[in-house]
């Protein structure tokens, strides 16, 4: 509750327990076993930052703080603690709220580009080892040198495939690539893209200047729907690890300003540190170290101070810390861990204060004008104005709908010209030429095969009319041997028979038996088709 420019949240024994509006970027911390309040904590400190005109960033992990956006009304709960915190009419209301949502499903798509999120967040996201986080940064060192970008899941499985398969062109300059890494890496991709996480990347990207605006003089209240991301723990806390990176690299240095210029609450915050290398926590370090004077205040939401980084926990000044259970010494040495986080009133044994604190109540320390902590008081937490619980799918629809144009934009997703279409048209562009050169491979190989036919056909037509040659000189041979032969009978039985007085009708039949042996002889001297064919021929000729 915003009174007389005081952030009222909290009431103990010796009265009110406000946040210091200067004070309010040295981020906090929320804390408390599993239905003890955190959620309605974290709600009653939105609202608050809301009506004091901060602007605030929230992940809804089961729907409940979508009540925030409409107006609280009273209930017998709220009627029994008006009292305690001296109020009288509580005036309900809620506060100017956006829906997003990564899958696009219960609020407007809130996505990042592929080179936006970066190699190290996309290492984290796909789990991979530091060889293989590696190559994925000279993959993207490439895109970068070669001006491809990498957009969306697609573009980043082609430039791996590209790097992959031209890795001795990049060794020189890049240093090793190891086709085993790179397969690594695309079989993460694989998994991320069946895991929904194609929706995560594209075009628009979210603009994180968009999670600064104010309506009417209160501050727009950002929820991200997570109830289906916080499923993908990586996924989720590495989404919010990227606008936590945006905000710090894009925003101007202000310094202390009298409210933040935007609250930022960092909901089942043991996801963002578990399986988070050192080079990482380190750089988150020195974000929530130096984000501060950036106006954003950081506030960590989880079961127990000891799920946040000692280093990270010594930067969080203003807190919050609900009832913890201690069922084992493991239980016990945390109850103790978050006690030692305090500065210690003597009042009470805060150790045991924790295990013994109801639902609604909370240990509580704020930083003061100074930035010192205020003693630990035992409080009750102040009830939201807004509604307590889910609101409907009809009323999200509305909040959705009722979003200025340029935000209902982020649902008009588009695909320009990156890597993927790149290195499409230069694969295809090859693939062209090999086809061109294996046409003309193959119209040579023809060619080649028609000469060397050619040749062979002259070759057997040579190989023919010399063996033609051949075969006429053989016949004619045999032809005028046989013609000598017969003319030399013949004469010889002409002789005999005209000394015998043989007739004029013999000698004809002897010129007759001459031509018949002759023909005879030859024909007989051809033993196949082709040369009777050539021996009648040249007879005719012959005897013409």
């Amino acid at each position: 509750m915003y009174i007389d420019n005081k952030l009222y949240v909290a009431h103990c024994e010796n009265g009110e327990l406000c946040l210091t509006g200067k004070m309010c970027n040295r981020h906090g911390l929320i804390a408390g076993a599993t239905g003890t309040g955190k959620t309605v904590s974290l709600q009653v400190l939105a609202e608050t930052f809301s009506q004091a005109g901060v602007p605030v960033f929230a992940a809804d992990m089961k729907g409940d703080l979508s009540g925030i956006s409409q107006e609280g009304k009273m209930s017998g709960f709220i009627e029994k603690r008006c009292p305690e915190f001296g109020i009288s009419a509580p005036e309900f209301q809620g506060c100017p709220t956006r829906v997003y949502d990564v899958f696009g499903e219960q609020g407007t798509a809130m996505r990042t580009t592929v080179s936006e999120m970066g190699p190290q967040l996309m290492a984290r996201l796909m789990e991979l080892n530091d060889v293989q986080a590696g190559v994925l940064n000279v993959v993207f060192r490439i895109a970068d040198d070669k001006g491809l970008l990498l957009i969306d899941l697609k573009d980043l499985r082609l430039m791996l495939d590209f790097v992959g398969k031209n890795a001795s062109m990049f060794t020189t300059q890049y240093g090793n690539i190891s086709s085993a890494s790179i397969g690594a890496i695309v079989r993460s991709v694989l998994a991320i893209e069946s895991e929904g996480g194609d929706k995560f990347f594209g075009e628009p990207a979210f603009d994180i200047n968009d999670l600064l605006d104010t309506e009417k003089g209160k501050g727009v209240i950002s929820l991200l729907a997570a109830d289906k991301l916080m499923l993908r723990p990586k996924m989720y806390s590495t989404f919010l690890l990227w606008l936590l990176s945006e905000l710090y690299e894009n925003l101007p240095e202000v310094g202390d300003m009298e409210l933040p210029k935007l609250v930022f609450f960092f909901d089942e915050a043991h996801m963002l540190f578990d399986g988070t290398s050192k080079a990482l926590t380190d750089k988150l370090e020195q974000i929530i170290r130096l984000i501060r004077s950036k106006g954003v205040g950081i506030y960590f939401v989880t079961q127990s101070p000891t799920d946040i980084p000692e280093d990270i926990l010594g930067q969080l000044g203003n807190r919050i810390q609900h009832a913890l259970r201690a069922y084992t010494p493991k239980d016990q040495k945390a109850v103790r861990t978050a006690a030692e986080t305090f500065r210690q009133n003597k009042a009470f044994n805060t150790a045991d204060a924790i295990m013994n604190l109801g639902t609604g109540e909370a240990l509580v320390s704020f930083l003061d004008e100074k930035g010192a902590p205020a003693i630990v008081e035992r409080a009750k937490i102040l009830f939201p104005l807004s509604q307590i619980g889910a609101i409907t799918a009809g009323q999200r629809l509305d909040i959705r709908n009722a979003a200025p144009a340029r935000i209902r934009e982020y649902d008009n997703y588009f695909d320009r010209e990156s890597a993927y279409e790149v290195l499409t048209a230069a694969n295809d562009e090859i693939a062209r030429q090999k086809d061109e050169a294996a046409l003309q491979k193959a119209e040579a190989e023809r060619a080649k095969l028609e000469a060397k036919a050619q040749k062979e056909r002259e070759k057997a037509e040579k190989a023919e009319q010399k063996a033609s040659s051949s075969i006429s000189r053989g016949l004619l041979g045999t032809i005028a041997a046989a013609a000598a032969t017969s003319f030399a009978r013949s004469m010889a039985t002409q002789a005999a028979r005209s000394i015998g007085g043989t007739s004029t009708r013999r000698s004809t039949s002897a010129g007759s038996s001459l031509l018949d042996g002759l023909f005879g002889s030859a024909t007989k001297t051809a033993t196949n088709t082709a040369t009777r064919k050539i021996t009648n021929e040249l007879l005719k000729g012959l005897f013409k």
